[in-house]
């Protein structure tokens, strides 16, 4: 098995003359003979996974590049020879092996901004509320809190907004304030995401092929 080389990640040690100093956490140097040992070996701990981590991130950018080119390469030959292409309007796909066993799955999800027509659908939605006051349902309530609430980088929760579109109220306001929704969206673009997915044998259940840390 090839050796997995980690990437080179400096010790933190600076050399002034004779001396070893150590920069802390806002750039002042601190001799290293006055740094607790366990500190010192926190450093180096996290330094040594440090150059793992990033020479992993590397491989599987370089893991990602090689599979999109494979992809490509194999939709254009589709389309060269037999005048077909895989997936459907989206972009979405799906290849497999003959066997039924790899699959490598490609789904494109589009992204979406909201424009000013949001702020009519707020409007709408509160007048429903306050109109139906205690006869509506504190579920409804708490999606449209979570739906129209910020995230810490200010923006419109999407799923939450989505769910409200899902939501079936024969309401004229609120089917205005769902339209008006709809009429917010901005399509700004799409993200490509690639899964792979594995079966031990032909009746055994599909599981994925995980390389996310955050889910391993």
């Amino acid at each position: 098995m090839t050796q997995f080389t980690p990437h080179p990640i400096p010790d933190g040690i600076v050399q002034v003359g004779a001396k070893r100093y150590m920069p802390d956490a806002k750039g002042g140097l601190v001799p290293v003979e006055l740094i607790k040992p366990q500190v010192q070996l926190e450093d180096e701990t996290v330094r040594r996974i440090m150059g793992f981590a990033l020479a992993l991130s590397d491989q599987i950018g370089r893991f990602k590049g090689h599979t999109v080119s494979d992809l490509g390469e194999f939709d254009a030959l589709l389309a060269q020879e037999y005048d077909t292409r895989k997936g459907g309007p989206k972009g979405n796909r799906s290849y497999k092996t003959h066997d039924g066993l790899f699959e490598v799955e490609v789904r494109v999800q589009d992204q979406v901004e909201f424009g000013p027509e949001l702020q009519i659908a707020k409007t709408l939605v509160d007048e429903c509320l306050n109109e139906w006051a205690e006869n509506a349902r504190a579920e409804i309530r708490a999606i449209v809190t979570r739906a129209f609430n910020t995230d810490k980088e200010g923006q419109i929760n999407r799923s939450e907004i989505f769910m409200l579109l899902r939501l079936d109220i024969d309401d004229a306001r609120w089917k205005r304030a769902m339209q008006a929704i709809r009429d917010a969206m901005r399509i700004t673009g799409s993200k490509s995401y690639i899964r792979f997915w594995m079966r031990d044998s032909h009746d055994a259940p599909r599981r994925a092929v995980t390389i996310d840390l955050a889910s391993a």
